[in-house]
């Protein structure tokens, strides 16, 4: 299989980005997969029972970072 890769960078209030999350997370634990669409292509990915997370955070003087990567 082909790699496939979406990146997204938008900027969208603290809410908004909470809201994201909550979409993506109710994916992961109803269907056991998740959707993007870029250039009009909607692509599905199927994410096994168990996976791997991790987190980091960044701060400095000029902002902050939170990551989280789920990978399998």
């Amino acid at each position: 299989m082909d790699l496939i890769e979406f990146e997204q960078e938008e900027t969208v209030s603290r809410e908004e980005a909470a809201e994201q999350l909550r979409k993506l997370a109710d994916a992961l634990s109803r269907n056991n997969q998740v959707q993007f669409v870029q250039g009009g292509i909607k692509t599905t990915v199927r994410v096994p029972d168990q996976v791997q997370i991790s987190r980091e955070i960044e701060i400095s003087a000029d902002g902050g970072e939170i990551e989280f990567e789920i990978s399998w």
